[in-house]
């Protein structure tokens, strides 16, 4: 077999071996016993000809994959996973989950979450992903979500709303500043902002508390 036809027949086991997968590394081509230098030409031209995705440097997905992911009507599912995948831990949180009910009057573009790690921005062919840090023992009050095998890490309500300040407290130093975040507060339920006041109470600092004051104002 010369050269190009064991490059064309490489290239062929490879999309065999990760059509039906959410996403890959390199690593996990092993089971090929292909070494990592030639299964990184192999993905590259892979990736020219629109037949593999790069979501970041070392991570994939198939082009086949994502059609099937788009027939099933499974897209917004499968983003809101791959957020989980591409910087983890974290879980999707801020605008992302307060625009999803209504709570923001302005629409944001992307995904926003947060994390236990360092602040982080990563843009590829899916969309652009933001993940903010935030200190370990807040590092709560999501939920794990499953559609169509896909765990999806999403933050409730009130912890969003909590997020959402939080980030934003050295910035809010008086009602007009909060005003001007147009809150809709009437979709924020009873139970949703008593967990927002909970964690409040978790974080413990006096601007916090101002910022619910704010709110009530």
């Amino acid at each position: 077999m010369s050269t190009r036809e064991n490059h064309i027949s490489k290239a062929a086991e490879v999309r065999e071996l990760v059509r039906d997968l959410p996403y890959f590394t390199v690593q996990g081509l092993a089971p090929l016993n292909v070494k990592e230098y030639y299964l990184k030409i192999i993905l590259s031209r892979l990736k020219e000809r629109g037949e593999v995705v790069s979501l970041k440097r070392g991570l994939y997905v198939s082009s086949d994959y994502l059609e099937v992911i788009k027939r099933k009507n499974l897209w917004d599912q499968y983003l809101e996973f791959i957020s989980g995948v591409l910087y983890s831990p974290s879980y999707l949180s801020l605008e992302y989950v307060l625009n999803e009910n209504n709570i923001l009057s302005e629409s944001s573009f992307g995904f926003s979450a947060m994390s236990s790690n360092k602040t982080k921005r990563l843009n590829n062919a899916l969309g652009q992903f933001h993940y903010h840090s935030i200190k370990e023992e807040l590092f709560a009050g999501f939920k794990v979500e499953v559609k169509s095998g896909l765990f999806i890490y999403k933050a409730t309500v009130g912890k969003a709303l909590f997020d959402f300040l939080y980030l934003r407290k050295n910035h809010l130093i008086n009602q007009d500043h909060f005003n001007s975040l147009r809150i809709n507060k009437d979709q924020v339920g009873e139970k949703d902002f008593q967990e927002f006041e909970r964690y409040v109470e978790l974080e413990g600092s006096k601007k916090m508390q101002e910022i619910t004051k704010f709110y009530a104002g």
